[in-house]
């Protein structure tokens, strides 16, 4: 597909050193481009080219609703995508964040109290753990914070887990798409999105064609979008070699 001039680029929820890792494994060098943290990163050519933080008081405002209803928070910084992430300490029965955590050394930074170690604004506020209780979450952040951040979901029904993403008002993957199609000249008409979540729904329905994964969300394969096989089946694969190279 890149070699017929199709423009690739990973547009995802993850940190930009765990997105990095995915790259290598592709085989891809640094001019596979990249959005990050939902589209609050945007990496082109090897380099930062956009970044809109989270402002530092709406961060520590999120990390104070989080600590009411007894959830974790984990700060996402560094605005040249050097993917550290802030933390007090976790609850060891949080297994998710545990698990997150321990992947993600040696960029987990422990300190005493965020609130007195946030010197800059962070590219985001991450929270996970059950459905329920991130609904909930979710429920009070959407109440005392509207209209100030954004907030996206990603779900993983099979294991009964929920990961929250707090970020700065107008940040989305939809969003980071329109800014790469204006840069480039490239139409909502000429692209073609992949997704699995929550946190790709608005992109889905933004791009000229929207597929969804076969192993997202049940949810999300009743909204109406077509419906690609799995990852064990090659999804992607499929879709470029179905939606693109036939046009080659």
């Amino acid at each position: 597909a890149r070699r017929s001039g199709v423009r690739v680029v990973l547009v995802t929820g993850r940190r930009h050193p765990a997105a990095r890792r995915i790259v290598e494994q592709l085989g891809f060098g640094l001019d596979l481009d990249l959005v990050l943290h939902n589209g609050a990163l945007i990496i082109e050519n090897g380099e930062v080219l956009r970044c809109l933080p989270l402002a530092r008081a709406l961060a520590l405002r999120a990390v104070a609703i989080g600590r009411a209803c007894a959830a974790d928070p984990v700060l996402h910084c560094g605005h040249r995508g050097e993917g550290k992430l802030m933390i007090e300490g976790i609850e060891p029965s949080n297994t998710l964040l545990v698990y997150y955590l321990d992947r993600s050394h040696p960029d987990v930074i422990s300190v005493p109290v965020l609130d007195d170690a946030l010197a800059e604004d962070p590219i985001q506020v991450m929270f996970g753990g059950g459905i329920e209780a991130m609904a909930r979450l979710r429920a009070r952040l959407e109440e005392e914070m509207a209209g100030e951040v954004r907030i996206d979901r990603t779900n993983y029904p099979a294991n009964g887990v929920q990961i929250l993403d707090v970020l700065q008002a107008g940040v989305g993957k939809a969003e980071a798409l329109s800014f790469l199609q204006r840069r480039w000249r490239v139409g909502a008409e000429e692209t073609l999105a992949i997704g699995d979540n929550w946190n790709d729904h608005e992109m889905l329905e933004s791009a000229g064609l929207g597929l969804v994964m076969g192993n997202a969300d049940p949810e999300m394969l009743r909204l109406g979008f077509p419906v690609l096989p799995t990852n064990d089946e090659d999804g992607v694969a499929v879709a470029i070699e179905r939606e693109i190279l036939k046009y080659r």
